[in-house]
């Protein structure tokens, strides 16, 4: 597997070839530096750990200055570790969007905007209780039973209900890459990312 950080900047669009308007999203990928390099000898299992974002030293802790001085660099803001990683990374090298091509196909994790408090109907797409007539009163949205009183007088783990929406870690599969942009780090791919802009994000090959 390949991989590297990157950061979603925002969604445009480019008509290809066949005159088609694509929907795509801009990523800032990299430049990233390997932090640490992980063996099956000394760690038990083989990873590349990259590190994104320069961090004011007055901000970190003395460990981390330690740990990122092993690898000559500053302390950094967003840290990941790539198991099984495919391309021949030293400790201390920086990598950037080379690894990828247009054409390729990626995988991008990230995490989603945050909704806060959401009741059933938009969290989970309930349709309300009917039509307000016959009485009812500011029901429409009532999500209903939630359980038997007699049985199963209680209720089952899983149930749809109210709470909190969003904010989840999310990969969106099958992207492929349109253009490469490497004066500027910038990597352009179909469809939409998971994240606000600004948001961290995983791009995977």
């Amino acid at each position: 597997m390949k991989g590297i950080i990157g950061k979603k900047i925002g969604m445009t669009s480019i008509f290809a070839e066949d005159g088609k308007q694509i929907a795509c999203t801009i990523i800032e990928a990299g430049p990233c530096t390997v932090t640490q390099v992980k063996t099956p000898e000394v760690d038990g299992y083989s990873a590349v750990q990259l590190a994104l974002g320069d961090k004011k030293e007055k901000h970190s802790t003395k460990s981390e200055i330690n740990h990122y001085a092993k690898a000559q660099t500053a302390p950094k803001k967003f840290v990941k570790e790539f198991r099984n990683y495919d391309l021949e990374a030293a400790l201390g090298t920086t990598l950037t969007l080379d690894m990828f091509s247009e054409g390729d196909t990626v995988e991008v994790v990230g995490t989603t905007k945050g909704k806060g408090f959401q009741g059933v109907v938009k969290r989970h797409g309930f349709s309300g209780v009917g039509e307000a007539t016959h009485g009812q009163h500011d029901r429409s949205r009532a999500p209903g039973s939630i359980g038997g009183s007699s049985y199963p007088a209680r209720v089952f783990k899983g149930m749809r209900m109210a709470g909190r929406m969003g904010n989840d870690r999310v990969k969106t599969k099958g992207l492929k890459v349109l253009k490469l942009f490497p004066e500027k780090n910038y990597l352009l791919v179909s469809g939409s990312v998971p994240g606000h802009n600004g948001s961290i994000v995983l791009i995977q090959k």
